[in-house]
């Protein structure tokens, strides 16, 4: 039996969350469980409806997507937000991603890559527009930050297998210890390094040649 991924989408054009709604409920493994059409009720929604995915527009009424994120993120950090949107300012992505938001596409991405998004936010893994991608590289490069070394040879391993998109189980399971062994690491790394989430981690490992962009 297939485990649906149930989506939430939040967008203040009712064409836009028509086309999303038909693009979303065209997949076998996807439901839309709900429509938000400003920044408030997507937080509402998303706190009553636990979805697994919530695609998220920026600009909204009532509420920025960005209060949306920080609000749902505070009340829920296992939520997984990935954001939709035309605008692909600096401020904006960057006060996106430290808000908590996995991914980042922009509303020009096809009808089939929001899917494989969306698949990839549901295994804890990011998925951001290439020019966003970009963006986020740049930026990381010109903000200094500790040094590896700055980390154990395990914390290392770890990083590496953060930058996979490799949630803690699956890091412990890879590693040979237990998830809760993982987690700690995970925290370690974070704060020795100075970094928000998962995503500015896996930027950080690219960055540092850790791994390959295109691995």
């Amino acid at each position: 039996m297939i485990h649906l991924i149930r989506v939430l989408v939040a967008d203040d054009h009712a064409i836009v969350r028509e086309g999303l709604r038909a693009v979303i409920n065209a997949e076998r493994d996807m439901k839309l469980i709900g429509e938000a059409g400003d920044g408030e009720e997507a937080r509402q929604k998303a706190l009553a409806l636990k979805p697994d995915v919530i695609v998220m527009d920026m600009l909204m009424p009532r509420k920025s997507g960005l209060d949306a994120i920080r609000e749902i993120r505070q009340a829920d950090p296992r939520a997984r937000i990935l954001v939709l949107t035309s605008f692909a300012e600096d401020d904006m992505v960057f006060s996106a991603i430290k808000a908590g938001a996995l991914g980042y596409l922009l509303k020009d991405t096809s009808a089939q890559e929001l899917p494989d998004a969306i698949r990839c936010l549901y295994r804890g893994e990011s998925s951001l527009h290439p020019a966003i991608a970009r963006k986020l590289v740049m930026r990381c490069a010109q903000e200094p930050s500790a040094a590896p070394d700055a980390l154990t040879g395990a914390e290392i391993e770890v990083l590496k297998l953060m930058a996979h998109g490799l949630k803690n189980q699956a890091i412990g399971t890879k590693l040979n210890i237990s998830e809760r062994t993982a987690r700690f690491h995970v925290s370690n790394i974070l704060s020795k390094l100075h970094l928000e989430n998962r995503t500015e981690a896996a930027l950080y490992a690219i960055r540092n040649g850790l791994v390959e962009s295109g691995e």
